[in-house]
């Protein structure tokens, strides 16, 4: 099988995923789950020092030059299939493809199949002039299991990102190019070869890439904080330890931010799979219901809930109730991220809080665990329906001290 990869390699330039390269690299900032996997050359791999191992992007000289360096972004205005490995200067306006290459450096096709394959990517939720987006890349029978990388996007302005729904791809030589779910960015979601079902041959004709795009905003118009805990429990916390079958309290703080009162301020919350919303469980405070009003409408979940107007400064709290279920949880930990956002004139702000649950039945302890790959989930600007709740109202908290941003 030594050939193959001479061979494949030689029409590389062909290939819908292998005619990309990669910008010169300055920093290197990948790492895995074993603190420095083994490296090979591609003459290393012809020559069978890879024997029959399973490893994910640690060829040094591949199609894309070092494969740990293996994300990479470009504006979505760039034709070329140039990446930037490292860093890409970006500003108020523009769309980022981010890029995720998988391959499976194995030479021996079929007979080294990768299963459980999955990619997720962590994109940071605070306001910044630089941001460091993180691609994950999971495999169960790979050595080292789990591999990341990373690439910075800069600019002379605080931004924050904007994942933009919808734009997760996966592309390779058998599926061209199919749609993956928005969960790539709330937790892993599964790649392959034929078909998503996490399986992947080895040798470069079977290689793919991931990628997404994220909008760069400039403008903070809004705090949000997103917080939680168990029911019933005092103090509120950016995470919580609970069991299948428990229920937890979320809260979303909102504050105005600009110099004028904003109407129509929609509220709306992502709930992961495994997070079960408790019906007419929503509660709106702000200076109108110091002391809570129920929210009507069930909608806080899916098309959100319209709060109403707030002056400079004005504030409030939505509070809901959620039960923990096992729809699909993986055997041991769990980490399921809630997202929450408002939208004022079509700009977002975005904030989230995390639940852990361990699973560790009977089923589980008959099975060797999968690892658990890092969950960073996503939301973004989407289209909702008011609601009567609050919307001729005008909110106003005076001397408001204005909390700092959440560091991560």
């Amino acid at each position: 099988m030594n050939k193959v990869y001479k061979a494949i390699l030689g029409v590389a330039a062909a290939a819908i995923v292998s005619g990309a390269t990669l910008a010169p690299v300055a920093v290197m900032a990948w790492g895995d789950s074993a603190g420095g996997r083994a490296v090979y050359t591609l003459d290393d791999v012809n020559a069978g020092k890879l024997g029959d191992t399973i490893t994910f992007n640690s060829i040094t000289n591949g199609k894309i030059g070092d494969e740990r360096n293996f994300v990479g972004a470009k504006l979505s205005t760039d034709t070329s299939n140039v990446w930037k490995a490292n860093e890409i200067s970006v500003k108020d306006g523009d769309v980022v493809t981010i890029r995720l290459y998988v391959h499976n450096n194995s030479p021996k096709g079929v007979d080294r199949i990768a299963e459980g394959v999955s990619a997720n990517f962590s994109l940071p939720t605070t306001v910044a002039k630089s941001h460091t987006v993180i691609g994950y890349l999971n495999s169960s029978n790979a050595t080292p299991n789990r591999y990341w990388d990373e690439v910075k996007l800069n600019s002379s302005e605080d931004f924050y990102m904007e994942y933009v729904e919808g734009s997760a791809k996966y592309t390779n030589s058998k599926m061209g190019t199919v749609a993956l779910s928005n969960n790539i960015i709330n937790s892993a979601v599964t790649l392959g070869y034929e078909k998503l079902d996490g399986k992947i041959p080895g040798c470069y004709q079977y290689d793919g890439q991931v990628t997404i795009q994220v909008k760069i905003h400039k403008s903070v118009t809004a705090k949000l904080a997103k917080t939680v805990r168990i029911k019933g429990a005092k103090g509120w916390n950016e995470s919580v330890e609970a069991k299948i079958g428990d229920e937890v309290e979320f809260q979303i703080e909102y504050v105005n931010l600009t110099s004028a009162k904003v109407d129509n301020v929609m509220i709306r919350d992502v709930l992961p799979t495994n997070l079960e919303y408790v019906k007419d469980s929503t509660v709106l405070y702000n200076s109108n219901y110091q002391n809570g009003t129920k929210v009507v409408e069930n909608t806080l979940t899916t098309s959100g809930i319209n709060i109403g107007s707030y002056g400079v400064n004005g504030n409030a709290y939505v509070r809901f109730t959620a039960k923990v279920v096992n729809k699909s949880l993986a055997c041991g930990n769990n980490q399921l991220v809630n997202w929450a956002s408002s939208t004022v004139n079509s700009k977002v702000t975005k904030d989230d809080a995390s639940v852990m649950v361990k699973r560790d039945d009977a089923k589980c302890k008959e099975q060797p665990t999968p690892p658990t790959p890092p969950v960073i989930p996503q939301t973004g600007a989407t289209e909702v329906t008011a609601i009567a709740l609050g919307a001729g109202s005008v909110v106003t908290v005076a001397g408001y001290a204005i909390a700092s941003w959440k560091k991560r």
